[in-house]
């Protein structure tokens, strides 16, 4: 069990990793707020569960709870540099279905409701998951 927690939690980034951590995890609390509770402009758990099941994410109830869940929770794991790796492989699946589900059809540019922010964020939930947590993470405090 050490060795699987080590190898989950083993981080050799530096500090642009962990800069690029933050940032993206403030990102992620933001729009997993505006899905759970509503804040910063979200239509909250009964907004975003009518828009799912609008454009066939079903149950739509659901489905914005995991997505508002993972955004929220991923995003806290990012800033505290938490299990970031299981955390940016659920981020990334959530970044993969707002690109298939909403965006795809409107192009590359968000400018059209393009897919380009959710690649973004999907690259740098893969570069977190590859690379770690880097420094100043609870991952590399806990893989000593």
């Amino acid at each position: 069990m050490t060795s699987l927690i080590k190898s989950i939690t083993a981080t050799h980034a530096g500090l642009g990793i962990t800069v690029l951590r933050i940032v993206t995890g403030i990102i992620f609390v933001a729009h997993g707020s505006q899905k759970l509770f509503g804040w910063f402009g979200g239509y909250g758990l009964q907004g975003v569960a009518q828009w799912m099941e609008s454009i066939g994410l079903t149950p739509g109830y659901v489905m914005a709870v995991l997505a508002g869940g993972a955004e929220f929770f991923g995003g806290l794991a990012l800033i505290l540099g938490l299990l970031v790796r299981p955390a940016s492989v659920v981020l990334g699946f959530s970044m993969l279905v707002a690109i298939f589900s909403v965006h795809l059809a409107n192009g590359l540019f968000i400018t059209n409701n393009g897919y380009e922010y959710a690649l973004t964020l999907l690259v740098v939930s893969i570069a977190l998951l590859i690379d770690g947590a880097g420094k100043f993470s609870l991952d590399q405090r806990i893989s000593r």
